[in-house]
């Protein structure tokens, strides 16, 4: 049971470092004239954050997703090396 916990949580890993350096990958590839499909992508989240005052405490919640071509090309690259290992 344990080894597949741990297999659960490399494959999070795998992803999230996929999809982290594809999408520093295709921001510096915007730079390159005919790389710039790689940045090709959509952006969502909440524009404006929701804060929560509570007279002693103030909590501001706030999330942006930012999805470009390199970024799924690095997810796809990471699950089938976890598929290999």
């Amino acid at each position: 049971m344990a080894t597949r916990d741990k297999n659960i949580w490399i494959l999070i890993v795998f992803i999230l470092s996929g999809l982290v350096l594809g999408g520093l990958i295709g921001e510096i590839a915007s730079q390159v004239d005919f790389l710039w499909w790689l940045s090709y992508g959509q952006e969502f989240g909440l524009s404006t954050p929701i804060e929560l005052d509570l007279n002693i405490i103030k909590f501001t919640f706030a999330l942006m997703f930012k999805i470009n071509v390199a970024s799924i090309i690095g997810l796809l690259i990471a699950v089938f090396v976890y598929r290999k290992i």
